[in-house]
């Protein structure tokens, strides 16, 4: 089908209009896509997508929607992947990430690494800078601490504590604060579920949201790494606001509208790109 009109030249029943002749032509369609596509915030998207699911043109899904007949529509209710599941997507881009925000991080500095696939893959690429000496890293991760514990003494890794969370291998409250509240770090790299300029960093699980936040607060400098899936995504437990971290790594397929949303919203945004591809 032919481009959208401009953002300027379109009204609410035109953008829905178009929005369900693309959901109609993908088979699935994705919050971001549309709003860079039309020029609106993500809220204005799921806003339109909201309409359309009521009046039964669509169903919603995560992360979009899909024609009204699809059998995904049936997978709409979310289960949080495990830890290994969550590991095999987007396997470039978070090696891509961690490579990147690994570049971010000088010999002599202490480190929050929190839990999850993006931040393990900062972690092996801390190992793989022989460049790197007396860092101190912090986790709630326990793949990540394992994943460090052959750089000992190069690098010291300190574990939290707290409860051990099943399939995520990460460590929450209770205790898991009590840690945080005594340091103060030079960076913090925090993973998340999504990032919205209107609705900030979140995360699916309430109780790794929270350890997030007090990770947030223990930094100089703030770091949140997500791959472009997870841009435009809303979840259940907020983080903090866009406008509580320093910098966002994502990749380099993230949407340029969002990318411009969250950089008004005073956010320093690095792609990172695979030098082979894209020089």
């Amino acid at each position: 089908m032919s481009e959208p009109q401009p953002a300027a030249q379109l009204d609410a029943p035109a953008r829905r209009s178009l929005a369900l002749a693309l959901v109609a032509e993908r088979g699935f369609v994705r919050v971001a896509e549309l709003s860079a596509a039309f020029g609106v915030t993500t809220v204005t998207a799921r806003a339109d997508l909201d309409a359309l699911e009521r009046q039964g043109a669509i169903r919603r899904v995560h992360g979009g929607a899909v024609p009204a007949s699809s059998s995904l529509a049936a997978e709409r209710p979310e289960r949080e992947p495990s830890f290994e599941e969550a590991l095999e997507a987007s396997v470039v881009p978070k090696r891509l990430i961690g490579e990147h925000a690994a570049a971010l991080v000088r010999s002599g500095q202490s480190v929050i690494l929190d839990v999850g696939t993006t931040t393990l893959q900062i972690a092996r690429a801390l190992r793989a800078r022989a460049d790197l000496d007396d860092l101190t890293i912090f986790t709630n991760g326990l793949s990540i601490a394992l994943e460090l514990e052959d750089e000992i003494p190069r690098f010291t890794v300190v574990v939290t504590g707290g409860t051990l969370r099943p399939k995520q291998h990460s460590l929450v409250h209770p205790l898991a604060g009590s840690m945080l509240d005594e340091v103060h770090v030079d960076l913090a790299f925090i993973g998340c579920n999504g990032v919205d300029p209107v609705h900030g960093v979140t995360n699916a699980n309430l109780p790794e949201a929270a350890v997030k936040a007090l990770m947030l607060r223990a930094a100089a400098r703030t770091i949140v790494v997500a791959d472009a899936s997870k841009l435009g995504e809303v979840h259940l437990g907020r983080i903090a606001p866009i406008d509580a971290f320093d910098v966002l790594v994502t990749d380099a397929s993230a949407p340029h509208a969002l990318v411009a949303e969250l950089e008004q919203s005073g956010l320093t945004v690095l792609a990172a790109r695979d030098p082979r591809v894209d020089p």
